[in-house]
């Protein structure tokens, strides 16, 4: 069947066109910390640096990208209009009059819908596992650092077993389909997504367990919301029905923390042994302070700096983990829009057809980049600091 297409200014104007609400939205946020960059911290000092800068605003691009796939998307990433398989860019689809901008798939998917919505997989796992990640290796890093000895030494030894596995290889024990189907992924995410409630519970108790009343309104509500996003992952069972996560969605969440976690819990560790031996936190133990309190108000925030770069890398690690797997067929199921899967159905018929693989390609590509700019400007800040 001919179709008709678009010329490559056309292809152009109507991508950026799709994206208008990204424009506004990156407009009011980025004027907004431009204006007021000198009362926002850390964040604001990035809008000095020109690498800085573009780190933010690709990060920003794509946050907003995947907060409204559903307004720049003009197709569903999953339907299928026969005519328009392995469609050349700017083919225009006869029923609907709105054109491919990228192209067909081999399934006569809508290349550029499926790009947006793998924004949303994308930004959904790899944050939030890198955070839990976080929480997990700083949980267990600020007493292996702080009493030394044998705690140390117990967990540095497991940290050092999960780090000495090769990682492509843990993943694809974890997350292969007979996995899914024992009840060890549920018993890890268990594990793992108690460490928020426990770390949060710890921080407001050695805070304030001196003014009872407002302690008890900072661990009812950390118990509450903690145990209801606990219901949700673990067992699927949130009452309000906002968090729902599938098997194979889990099945990857566990595997990039279980992963992930080690190298957090190392970096934690060290840091909290050069800080322990300065001046302030000598001060607050001769006040009497307690252990858990110096390790959470007094070393923690003096580790910040290289935590949250560390963040920013431990991210884009994530979302090339995640393309990898996808690449594989492994953990997403095969009609889901990630990148890594359409990079994989891309591949098949590469000699034939290039305009499939890069779309999300350049995709993952620009949000890696622009974590690691962000990483690199914070670090350039924290030195400065």
């Amino acid at each position: 069947m001919q179709h008709e297409y678009l010329s490559g200014l056309q292809i152009l104007t109507g991508v950026l066109a799709r994206f208008w609400p990204v424009w506004i939205a990156l407009a009011i946020v980025l004027g907004a910390s431009f204006a007021f960059r000198k009362r926002l911290g850390l964040y604001g000092e990035l809008f000095g640096n020109g690498v800085g800068v573009v780190g933010v605003t690709i990060c920003y691009f794509w946050l907003f990208t995947a907060i409204f796939a559903g307004t720049i998307a003009p197709f569903d990433p999953l339907g299928q209009m026969l005519m328009m398989k392995d469609a050349l860019p700017g083919a225009i689809e006869t029923e609907s009059g709105q054109a491919y901008l990228f192209g067909g798939d081999r399934l006569a998917r809508d290349i550029f819908s499926r790009t947006i919505y793998g924004s949303q997989i994308v930004l959904l796992i790899a944050p939030a596992a890198t955070g839990f990640a976080l929480m997990v290796g700083t949980t267990l890093g600020l007493p292996a650092g702080y009493y030394g000895g044998r705690i140390d030494s117990i967990l540095s030894f497991l940290a050092n077993l999960v780090l000495a596995f090769p990682v492509i290889l843990l993943f694809y024990l974890l997350v292969t389909p007979g996995i899914m189907e024992t009840p060890i992924p549920y018993t890890m995410a268990g594990v793992f997504f108690l460490f928020p409630i426990i770390f949060f519970a710890t921080l407001f108790y050695t805070r304030n367990k001196h003014r009872p009343g407002l302690l008890a309104i900072q661990l009812g509500l950390t118990v509450a919301i903690g145990g209801w996003i606990y219901a949700g992952l673990v067992f699927n069972a949130d009452p309000l029905g906002f968090i729902q996560i599938a098997p194979n969605e889990l099945n990857i969440f566990v595997a990039v923390v279980f992963a992930s976690s080690p190298g957090v819990f190392r970096i934690v560790r060290g840091l909290v042994m050069d800080i322990k031996t300065r001046d302030y936190v000598a001060a607050a133990q001769t006040r009497g302070e307690t252990p858990w309190y110096i390790m959470l108000w007094e070393v923690l925030p003096n580790a910040r700096g290289p935590l949250i770069v560390d963040a920013c890398l431990r991210i884009g690690y994530t979302t090339i983990l995640l393309g990898t797997l996808g690449y594989f067929g492994l953990g997403l199921s095969p009609e889901s829009p990630d990148w890594g899967t359409a990079i994989k159905d891309a591949s098949r018929l590469l000699r034939a057809y290039v305009h499939p693989a890069l779309p999300p390609v350049i995709a993952l590509m620009s949000f890696v980049l622009g974590l690691n700019l962000l990483a690199d400007a914070l670090r350039e800040q924290s030195l400065k600091d």
